[in-house]
């Protein structure tokens, strides 16, 4: 009964239920009645029909009932987990919230690329209009997420636009929730804010498309703990655990002695001396998956660890290498001579505060061996990552770490006049977000009014860059038909390989002549090749992340096609299309010859390889055959 509900729609229904000689299924029980219809096969169009045949099935798909909570719940998995089970809500209005949110979501996606669109690739874009006008929507916050997850998971070599803007969507709004959790984190009292707890927030804000969760990562150190404990009972049978041992030092000594031997010797964790600018070093995440870190985020580990087997360590903000330090003598002491302190970066070494100044080579105050707060804390763990993304190579991702520190830095510490001030630059010299700059520069002028001469000249060149915005000049147009494109050999989306360098690449602009200043073009010696400047130059989007500017002599079709794993392509093409990629609408538009012509160049290039290709295997078929006959 409940195959032909589902194979043969509202008509075979109709004659079943309507037909006065055949009242079967309204006959049945309102439970077995429920069992039919959340049978896989049904959609919500299926119910939809079936409720309005009669009102004994209307009632038993009312809203809060079993059916549409069996269709939400099919429809969207996701979102379990917003709802306490067995939960009675109306099933029915949030089917129809959550579907009305999704082609919200989706049309507005598809908005931006022609909005936003830049044939010049804008390093750490922000889509702030946009982010807007989501939060303007006034639906729950993880519809709007489900629905860009939905859009991030469908085929990842179509709808690449979409999924690109998406993606930044996503990261926005993540983002936003965690500062709030942040906002309210350093709200709390001092006595309850936990190190860990805080890194762990630092970690989500930098990696919000990452499966980072305080439980997760608790669990984590749980696990340590327990090792840790094994190694107790092991060397000391009746070592209480610090149960009732505050102040006992001898006990208090062996967790510290079977912390380092779990820690540094059964799970080889290290400090990170060959790659100790690496951004992963401060993610705690990172730290539990590599096993290595720095100073700081090995000090929060090791200090978590301690805490949860009764030993209170403190965290010091030593210059240039971060330590805890433990007291030895009863509480309350100032003295920094009663103190270990203990080098987490160094496998757990402890050492006397003469010991501390051999770490960085000259004598210190003894303001820099006191125990600091777990804001101090915070604030020197994103202070590190906003110095790894001032040492960046300008690229997309040394931008967005400096982004992503600064405004975790002012998050925590917002009147920081030095780092506002900095974040105003970055936006300015980025081209982005404009209206940000100019709340930036406001805060600025209030904070310290002898900024007035840099505020100033940011605010008038801002003011500038809001006014072109709101008449923008038309995009340019290049046809390969013009006679000044005529030796421009190549086409947008074509994949192709630099003869130099052997990088891998596809196409998204060209020029028919090299048109950098004539600095760059001395620096990269283009003067060297064999046709110099004068010949057509094409914008790269390159395997390792890197956008290039590389001559026509310089490269060549790939031989074997493959999909470019760009963080950037999304903005570009619309599509990997096994031998090219699809240009969207908005790079059609300003290549409007370029589809055709690549489709061609790909036909030509690659029809030969396939007929190659197909004529080897017939022949080996062939010879596999005579093979068989002869034997």
């Amino acid at each position: 009964m409940a195959t032909s509900v589902a194979g043969e729609g509202q008509q075979c229904l109709n004659g079943i239920i309507c037909d006065p000689q055949t009242k079967i299924l309204t006959d049945l029980p309102s439970e077995l009645l429920e069992h039919i219809l959340c049978f896989p096969v049904l959609q919500h169009i299926d119910i939809c029909n079936v409720s309005s045949c009669c009102k004994r099935l209307h009632d038993v798909c009312h809203g809060r009932g079993k059916v549409w909570g069996h269709q939400y719940k099919l429809r969207w998995p996701r979102l379990q987990r917003f709802y306490r089970q067995n939960e009675c809500c109306d099933w029915l209005k949030e089917y129809k919230t959550r579907h009305r949110v999704g082609i919200q979501i989706r049309r507005m996606v598809e908005s931006i690329s022609k909005r936003f669109f830049t044939e010049v690739p804008c390093v750490g874009q922000v889509l702030g209009d946009s982010f807007a006008e989501i939060e303007s929507l006034g639906m729950p916050e993880h519809f709007c997420e489900d629905e860009l997850l939905f859009i991030l998971n469908t085929d990842k070599r179509k709808s690449l636009t979409l999924k690109y803007y998406a993606k930044k969507i996503l990261y926005f709004l993540r983002q936003q929730n965690i500062l709030r959790s942040l906002k309210m984190f350093l709200e709390q009292p001092v006595e309850q804010q936990s190190a860990l707890e805080g890194a762990v927030l630092v970690d989500q804000y930098c990696n919000p498309l990452a499966d980072i969760t305080l439980d997760s990562i608790s669990a984590q150190l749980d696990e340590i703990t327990e090792k840790v404990k094994k190694m107790l009972r092991i060397k000391n049978p009746s070592h209480p655990t610090l149960r009732n041992a505050q102040e006992d030092f001898d006990l208090q000594r062996q967790v510290v002695c079977a912390i380092n031997s779990v820690l540094y010797e059964q799970l080889q964790y290290k400090g990170n001396e060959f790659d100790y600018y690496n951004p992963l070093n401060s993610y705690i995440h990172q730290v539990l998956l590599r096993h290595t870190g720095i100073p700081i985020s090995l000090s929060v580990l090791y200090m978590t660890l301690a805490r949860k087997l009764g030993v209170q360590l403190e965290p010091v903000n030593f210059p240039n290498h971060f330590l805890l330090r433990w007291c030895q003598k009863p509480r309350g002491s100032e003295d920094i001579y009663d103190f270990v302190y203990i080098d987490a970066f160094g496998k757990g070494k402890q050492l006397t505060a003469k010991e501390c100044e051999y770490l960085i080579g000259h004598q210190v105050t003894a303001d820099y061996y006191s125990a600091i707060s777990t804001t101090e804390v915070l604030l020197r763990m994103v202070g590190n990552l906003l110095n790894i993304g001032k040492r960046g190579e300008g690229n997309e991702k040394s931008y967005q770490l400096l982004r992503d520190s600064l405004d975790l830095y002012l998050t925590i510490n917002p009147d920081n006049v030095q780092y506002l001030l900095l974040q105003a630059r970055l936006y300015f010299h980025l081209g982005i977000w404009p209206e940000k700059v100019l709340d930036i520069l406001q805060h600025i002028q209030a904070l310290d009014p002898s900024q007035h001469g840099a505020v100033g000249y940011l605010v008038q060149h801002t003011l500038e860059h809001i006014q072109h915005k709101k008449h923008p000049l038309a995009p340019e147009t290049k046809s390969r038909s013009t006679p000044e494109h005529l030796e421009v050999q190549y086409s947008v989306g074509l994949i192709m390989k630099h003869k130099r360098s052997g990088y891998n690449c596809v196409i998204y602009g060209w020029d028919p002549k090299c048109t950098m200043s004539q600095e760059w073009i001395t620096t990269m010696r283009v003067h060297q090749l064999s046709n110099g400047a004068n010949q057509p130059f094409y914008n790269v989007l390159v395997q390792d992340g890197t956008c290039r500017y590389a001559a026509q002599e310089n490269l060549e079709p790939h031989s074997a096609p493959l999909e470019i794993g760009h963080p950037e392509v999304g903005r570009y093409f619309s599509e990997f299309a096994d031998t090219h990629y699809v240009a969207n609408e908005e790079l059609q538009a300003r290549y409007p010859e370029d589809t055709r012509e690549t489709l061609g160049t790909v036909q030509k290039l690659y029809h030969r390889l396939t007929t190659s290709g197909d004529q080897d295997q017939t022949l080996a078929s062939d010879q596999n055959t005579h093979q068989a006959m002869t034997m």
